[in-house]
């Protein structure tokens, strides 16, 4: 596919990266020479240095051929006037970066009238995927499949786990539970489980389940299964005011702190439902004042990466239940992984990765297609959800009797509104729904197979 990426920042560099290593060709455009220069250098990828929004410079970036332009500059304006310019000249699929709360309950309608293929907002979907893991502390991180029938759920083992020692092929006769193990990390190595495969105090788990099989795993392996009642963040940007629309209507108790005073009393009208606490966290007088010790979640979502990740250590260090930090730059992520913070969000990754599931969903082929993707293991290990369509040489057979290339895991089968935790015995039928784990990207479902 041909696709204009718009924005050279981290998100846009991020795309260059992911879209073209799978065999798109990139054009860029940005208005700092620099930032074309480094993106198209670094990525082997065609840059144009001009403002995204005229005609003139979409035309110089190949606009009329286009299949598709990514506005992710840092004006929600610009990029929905980069994607109207876009449809008018190439008629091209348009996908807008739009970050403003004031556009959120907007979107629907931009969409719709401006003919936008999506509208990513990286703030809300940031504030989702917290609200998923404070719903069950246990996960590091929860993705879901089949509209939420399924959910993969990636952990960390402690010390003296119940599962250290077991082999994968244990865990239903000895726990009893219908789980299916798909990728372990330990150290810098990552696997997709085999059933000899045996675990480690320390490991990261991903599981594939039902949200009641998953219930019932982490209460075999006594994990902390109920949702946190009350949640102390720390600053009051974008991603708190979504996070906190989502957690009021869970009844989870919130307190805010954020050192700005206009900030904070713009967010004590607008959350009313909210304790707004006006100071600075970085003292930590001010959060054992306030209860950082005796809260059941702590989540750190200021501007500065490293304020929060020295909160969370502080908050880990009065042994709060659940911490949550958000990481805007994305450079660092394997130091950031040894420092143990539990669950750590990133933004860009978020909005990147929403952006490349939808470019992969539009180059299906054979009879199948890519619902929802998920990168579990960065840059290593993925999760692709299809749909089945119509019939192909996957459909029909006992898994045990496909040849299926190294490294893939037929994951979970969602058919007549039941889970499937599938078995050498069991077969993939036309309209199921198939979780497919694999260490290489796939863009039809026959990619798991042996040519």
């Amino acid at each position: 596919m041909n696709i204009i990426i718009v924005g050279c920042g981290k998100v846009g560099q991020a795309l260059a990266e992911q879209l073209n290593e799978e065999g798109n060709d990139i054009t860029v455009i940005d208005m700092l020479a620099s930032k074309v220069n480094e993106t198209a250098a670094r990525y082997d990828v065609l840059g144009v240095v001009g403002n995204g929004a005229t005609h003139l410079t979409q035309q110089e970036a190949g606009i009329k051929n286009a299949d598709m332009l990514i506005a992710v500059t840092g004006s929600d304006e610009l990029n929905l006037l980069c994607c109207l310019i876009a449809k008018k000249a190439g008629n091209c699929h348009t996908i807008a970066r739009v970050r403003s709360p004031q556009y959120s309950s907007e979107a629907p309608y931009l969409k719709e009238e401006l003919g936008l293929a999506m509208v990513i907002n990286p703030e809300q979907a940031a504030a989702a995927e917290i609200a998923r893991v404070l719903r069950f502390p246990s996960a590091i991180k929860i993705d879901t499949f089949a509209k939420g029938r399924v959910e993969l759920l990636k952990f960390k083992l402690p010390e003296d786990s119940p599962l250290a020692g077991l082999a994968v092929k244990e865990i239903s006769t000895k726990l009893h539970c219908d789980v299916l193990v798909c990728t372990v990390e330990r150290d810098s190595n990552a696997y997709i489980a085999n059933g000899e495969f045996r675990f480690l105090d320390k490991d990261i788990i991903s599981i594939i389940a039902s949200p009641k099989n998953a219930n019932n795993f982490f209460k075999q392996i006594h994990y902390k299964m109920n949702s946190v009642k009350d949640v102390m963040i720390v600053g009051g940007g974008d991603i708190t005011h979504y996070l906190c629309e989502i957690l009021n209507r869970s009844g989870i108790s919130i307190k805010i702190i954020e050192k700005e005073l206009s900030r904070c009393e713009e967010l004590s009208e607008s959350l009313e439902y909210a304790t707004v606490i006006n100071g600075d966290a970085v003292d930590q007088e001010v959060l054992l004042e306030e209860g950082v010790d005796r809260v059941g979640a702590f989540v750190a979502l200021t501007n500065l990466d490293e304020e929060n990740i020295l909160l969370s250590l502080f908050a880990k260090s009065m042994k709060v239940g659940k911490l949550v930090t958000k990481v805007n730059r994305i450079d660092f992520d394997d130091v950031i992984r040894h420092l143990e913070l539990d669950t750590v969000i990133y933004p860009k990754n978020i909005t990147s990765e929403s952006i490349v599931r939808y470019v992969r969903a539009m180059k299906n082929t054979i009879g199948s297609n890519v619902e929802t993707l998920y990168n579990i293991i960065k840059g290593k290990i993925d999760a692709s959800e299809f749909i089945i369509k119509e019939n192909s040489p996957i459909v029909g057979k006992p898994l045990m009797e496909l040849k299926l290339k190294q490294d893939v895991l037929v994951a979970s089968i969602w058919r007549d509104r039941k889970v499937i935790i599938p078995r050498g015995g069991d077969s993939i039928q036309v309209g199921d729904g198939v979780v497919i784990v694999s260490s290489f990207p796939l863009h039809d479902i026959t990619d798991i197979l042996e040519k």
